[in-house]
């Protein structure tokens, strides 16, 4: 009975352990779309503008950073006059889209901690390291200082030209890739 007992406790303990970790990060919120006005809004590699009244989710989180952490790839243009917006939140300067850099959901930037560390990103069968530049806001958007694009998934690592290129992703599917990576 007392081995039963116990093997039952350890049971839900491991479960209620589980499930914990499955929770760890929940939408925070969300923001309602605006309009961009006219010329707002950089459409470069497909991003996405605003819908007004749309509603997106927002996130302070992002989920927990394993040594294969699952995320999805997408295109970004770090460069001045490009889809990325202002300058890097890490140092305040643009990247050239044939260096490999990167920015990360908000949660996983940790306010800055990341910052001009490289990170391994898995993905297409081949790797590649890239530094991390900046943020990809999931907590704010469909502002102009986020050129009117909606909040950024907790799950993404945003990605220069150079990264795509490096994994040898076929240029007509760049913009959305399933990768794992890590520190």
């Amino acid at each position: 009975m007392k081995s039963s007992c116990l093997l039952f406790l350890m049971a839900l303990l491991a479960a209620s352990s589980f499930e914990t970790k499955a929770q760890t990060c929940k939408p925070s919120g969300g923001i309602r779309g605006k309009t961009p006005p006219a010329g707002q809004c950089n459409r470069e590699n497909d991003s996405i503008c605003c819908v007004k009244g749309k509603f997106y989710t927002t996130y302070t989180c992002s989920p927990p950073v394993t040594s294969g952490t699952k995320a999805t790839l997408t295109l970004n243009s770090f460069q001045k006059g490009g889809d990325g917006g202002g300058p890097s939140a890490c140092d305040k300067h643009y990247h050239s889209d044939d260096t490999p850099v990167v920015a990360l959901s908000t949660g996983w930037y940790k306010g800055g901690d990341r910052c001009h560390k490289y990170i391994t990103i898995n993905g297409n069968g081949r790797s590649v390291k890239a530094m991390v530049v900046d943020e990809c806001d999931s907590t704010m958007g469909c502002d102009a200082e986020h050129d009117y694009q909606p909040p950024c998934p907790n799950n993404i690592v945003d990605a220069s030209k150079a990264v795509w290129k490096a994994l040898e992703v076929p240029l007509n599917n760049w913009g959305d890739l399933d990768i794992t990576w890590s520190e």
